[in-house]
């Protein structure tokens, strides 16, 4: 049987037409997104970016591979990021820490957090949780701060200028109470001392405390929130006790080198968000004790500013030096 020249000219063009639609699939699903963790596997946010990485990717029509950059208290990853391409490839998913810590802790702080980052979105909330011994007298917010004024209380942390420092710090002032810090070097060697009964207590993410909690070795107190969490809806918050400005949030959110165009941040603002609402995902976040909590660009940037400037008048307050 022979082919019309007419019709094989048709079935070329087609052919060609097909393969061409066929590569620009190819190239986009083998585009990778690659999203950096300033810490080792295995801790919390290494946790939260392995849980949303493989949904993210489906919603960006991309893989997303997370690598893990620590060291240099988040200099390490944010010099990657910069040093990246701005077109979205690479993204930076860091604790409050990094981004709104680490300013007032070191002065020569090789990045800017608002000059040099742009904000994609808050991925989860780390409220900040005061836990002590089963033992210890102390069963709510009003009797911690009732014990505090009586005798010395000890309070443990993962590190001077951590979260559960600052905390801890907040508390104090707002109680008008002596607490004595006592850094740790990391969250584990903190809550196991506390578990032993040789330091009073502890503020801590909740995602670390969870599994002691359950299996009773330690006895949660109060929450450094303005709500109560929902794992732990008996727990009262110190606001509601009338103690005001002890909120502390560990949170996680994502960011791109600031010179990302705009739509690329919001299309991966929006894929992030679907991500978040995607029922195994957030179920498995939840259960971690983490709170999903997707948000705009700019409510990010906003929060970045006001935990800047809420922490470094904590840290030039109370006169803390980075270790």
């Amino acid at each position: 049987m022979s082919i019309k020249p007419r019709t094989l000219r048709f079935t070329t063009v087609a052919l060609l037409a097909c393969l061409g639609m066929a590569s620009v699939a190819w190239g986009q699903t083998n585009k990778v997104t690659r999203m950096l963790v300033a810490f080792p596997p295995g801790g919390p946010v290494d946790f939260v970016a392995r849980t949303i990485s493989e949904q993210l990717g489906k919603e960006l029509g991309q893989q997303v591979v997370v690598e893990n950059r620590a060291g240099a208290n988040g200099a390490i990853a944010a010099e990657a990021l910069l040093k990246a391409p701005a077109d979205g490839q690479m993204l930076w998913l860091s604790s409050v820490g990094a981004i709104s810590i680490n300013p007032g802790l070191y002065p020569n702080l090789p990045y800017d957090p608002v000059r040099d980052l742009a904000a994609v979105s808050l991925v989860v909330n780390n409220v900040e949780m005061l836990v002590v011994h089963p033992n210890a007298p102390a069963n709510n917010p009003q009797e911690f701060i009732g014990l505090a004024k009586q005798k010395r209380v000890t309070m443990a942390s993962s590190g001077t200028g951590s979260v559960p420092h600052l905390a801890m710090e907040l508390l104090a002032d707002a109680t008008k109470t002596d607490l004595v810090h006592v850094p740790y070097k990391g969250a584990a060697p903190a809550i196991t001392d506390v578990m032993a009964g040789h330091v009073d207590g502890f503020f801590g993410d909740i995602p670390g405390l969870i599994g002691h909690i359950k299996s009773g070795k330690l006895k949660p107190v109060a929450l450094a929130s303005t709500r109560r969490h929902p794992l732990f809806p008996d727990v009262k918050t110190f606001q509601e006790m009338g103690v005001a400005g002890v909120d502390s949030d560990n949170w996680y959110a994502l960011f791109a080198h600031k010179a990302t165009p705009s739509a690329e941040i919001d299309r991966i603002n929006q894929a992030l968000r679907r991500t978040l609402a995607n029922e195994a995902v957030r179920a498995k976040i939840v259960a971690s004790g983490a709170e999903p909590a997707a948000n705009s660009p700019q409510e990010l940037s906003a929060l970045v500013k006001t935990d800047l400037t809420k922490w470094s008048r904590v840290i030039r307050d109370k006169k803390i030096k980075a270790d």
